[in-house]
């Protein structure tokens, strides 16, 4: 069976593509149970050092499978708890992993595909890409990491108006608001989407993963755990081989090869 999420390692970057292009690359459970291996997999492959995550076809992912909803009838609820259970696997491991991600969203982001979307450290968006969080049309709640993600990226009151409105925005506006990094014209996306993540994969892998867990306490912390913490892994990087590779090229005045290490 073709897996409805396809795995391509370039390099030190691993290319997860969306792969159900007829219907959106809508989530059903295949899909979930995909994306939830492939990540997985990618995040324990120490080869591995950059993710760029993307769809295929018109649309990144247009959310859940709502026909395949239907068609469960009264078992609807149980496949949703099933499909969201790898679902948020995916996510979860996806935002806590040591290794930079990088989403390129080459069409319409909604639903659970909204939360997709921008979970990329780096989010990078098609011109023609659209977004929405839409569940308030079909009577259900938001999944996929929005309704955490969405008000630490844009503000509780952005945060409102698109998920109880269910407005459609464009990428010039979700890159006003701060909903993603930029806007990139759709014939390179992929190409500056790639080049972004090698770029990445070649950085200091410990170093950004710390970076990635700071940013993410930060919400959480106060102003004194956050110093706290901040020195400790400062003073760690700098007694680590990354940081004296850093600060030796620095020193000799050459780009730092943090790939060997």
């Amino acid at each position: 069976m073709t897996e409805a999420v396809h795995v391509e390692v370039l390099g030190r970057v691993a290319v997860l593509t969306l792969s159900r292009p007829e219907s959106g690359n809508a989530i059903d459970l295949d899909m979930a149970d995909s994306l939830r291996r492939a990540v997985l997999a990618c995040a324990a492959d120490d080869a591995v050092r950059a993710l760029l995550l993307t769809g295929q076809g018109r649309a990144f992912c247009v959310g859940g499978d709502v026909k395949a909803f239907a068609a469960a009838g009264a078992a609807a609820s149980a496949l949703v708890e099933t499909l969201t259970a790898s679902l948020h696997t995916a996510i979860a491991r996806l935002g806590r992993m040591d290794k930079p991600l990088v989403t390129a969203i080459n069409g319409a982001a909604a639903g659970a595909g909204f939360g997709l979307a921008i979970l990329g450290d780096v989010a990078l968006a098609a011109r023609s890409a659209k977004f929405a969080m839409a569940y308030g049309a079909i009577g259900l709640t938001p999944d996929g990491g929005a309704t955490w993600l969405l008000p630490r990226l844009v503000g509780l009151r952005q945060a409102q108006r698109l998920a109880l409105t269910g407005e459609r925005i464009d990428a010039d506006e979700a890159e006003r608001i701060g909903l993603i990094s930029a806007v990139v014209d759709d014939a390179t996306l992929k190409d500056e989407a790639l080049a972004l993540a090698r770029s990445l994969a070649e950085g200091p892998r410990q170093a950004f993963a710390n970076t990635r867990a700071l940013l993410h306490q930060s919400l959480s912390n106060g102003l004194e755990t956050q110093l706290e913490r901040e020195a400790r892994d400062i003073a760690k990087a700098i007694a680590g081989p990354e940081g004296q590779e850093g600060i030796a090229a620095f020193v000799a005045r050459r780009g730092a090869d943090f790939s060997r290490l």
